[in-house]
């Protein structure tokens, strides 16, 4: 069973319905049990940072991540899911992060010709073999929609890059964590085999 962290972000269904039509069972939930006996964790997001460390807290869903984590349980985060599980965020100065990875959040600097939020599919440049790409094309197209991103304090957990008016760090593993900048529940088939490759990670 896989268990959707459930704190008031958004795209819950989403990622759950895209873990359905893949054949796995899933369950959305806050519980510290449910989370604690689950094959392995999702924490989505969209949303702000602050806000969303303010619900974590509040929940005391932070403890349980933490111990979802050191039991070695794989562990996914996307989109504000990622950028939580690092230390700061320029979006919410002041506010400390899970700091389970090393690295900050930074806002997408303005350039001619780009908007932001960045909204669209943009190609990755896979690095590192990461474990979640297994199987997949070279430069897989994927879905973005965010202001902010990854600058990872070590160059080794990066298993994604792709460039949007700056380079951002669009996957990171390490260990038993993963972390997608973009949303491979709405990234078509590419998306649907990322999940599928986490969902048959060894536990």
């Amino acid at each position: 069973m896989i268990g959707i962290i459930d704190y008031d972000a958004g795209n819950l269904k989403s990622v759950e319905k895209a873990l359905l039509s893949l054949g796995e069972e899933t369950l959305i939930t806050r519980d510290q049990g449910e989370l604690l006996r689950a094959d392995k964790v999702i924490l989505p997001g969209v949303g702000s940072f602050g806000d969303a460390m303010g619900k974590l807290r509040a929940y005391g869903l932070e403890e349980v991540i933490r111990k979802v984590i050191e039991r070695g349980t794989p562990f996914l985060g996307i989109c504000l899911g990622l950028q939580l599980l690092f230390e700061e965020s320029e979006e919410a100065p002041g506010v400390p992060g899970l700091g389970i990875l090393k690295g900050r959040i930074r806002k997408i600097p303005d350039g001619a010709g780009l908007k932001i939020p960045h909204i669209g599919w943009n190609s990755l440049k896979l690095q590192n073999e990461g474990r979640l790409f297994r199987g997949l094309e070279k430069e897989p197209y994927v879905y973005f929609v965010h202001s902010y991103y990854l600058e990872a304090e070590e160059a080794r957990i990066v298993k994604a890059v792709t460039e949007y008016g700056v380079r951002i760090h669009a996957s990171v593993e390490q260990g038993n964590v993963f972390a997608c900048q973009f949303h491979p529940e709405k990234s078509s088939d590419t998306g649907l085999g990322i999940l599928k490759n986490f969902a048959q990670l060894e536990g």
